[in-house]
């Protein structure tokens, strides 16, 4: 990549993405993201949706909700409700910087899981 060049679309161990294009505005990366993910399943409007926002390692948290705060307007000018969100770094590799947007349609035995009580054998400093 050019110094003024980000890949969108990348996966997440370094796979070539849908487009190289010059650095952009948060909001229209973030765009092209949810475009690409809501015409995906399709997502309608009237949908209930769990959206994940996914730190790759390298992006600072502050700029993962700025990220989550555009898809999730996004959403509600389509009229897609958001049950729950998540914002973090779940699956990182190796301080990648940049994000990943993820939907999930819920129904009401998702909802149910996504509410219940869970836990995993980690340890934060």
């Amino acid at each position: 990549l050019g110094d003024d060049e980000i890949e969108v679309g990348v996966g997440l161990h370094g796979e070539p993405g849908r487009e190289r294009t010059k650095y952009q505005r948060a909001n229209n990366i973030i765009k092209s993201l949810m475009d690409a993910v809501i015409t995906d399943l399709p997502f309608e409007s009237g949908d209930e949706v769990a959206l994940m926002v996914n730190g790759l390692g390298g992006t600072p948290i502050g700029e993962l909700y700025i990220a989550s705060g555009i898809a999730s307007n996004i959403l509600k000018n389509r009229n897609i409700k958001i049950f729950k969100t998540y914002v973090n770094n779940y699956c990182t590799s190796l301080d990648m910087e940049g994000c990943s947007v993820s939907l999930l349609r819920l129904n009401e035995e998702f909802k149910r899981l996504l509410l219940a009580p869970s836990d995993i054998p980690i340890s934060y400093f």
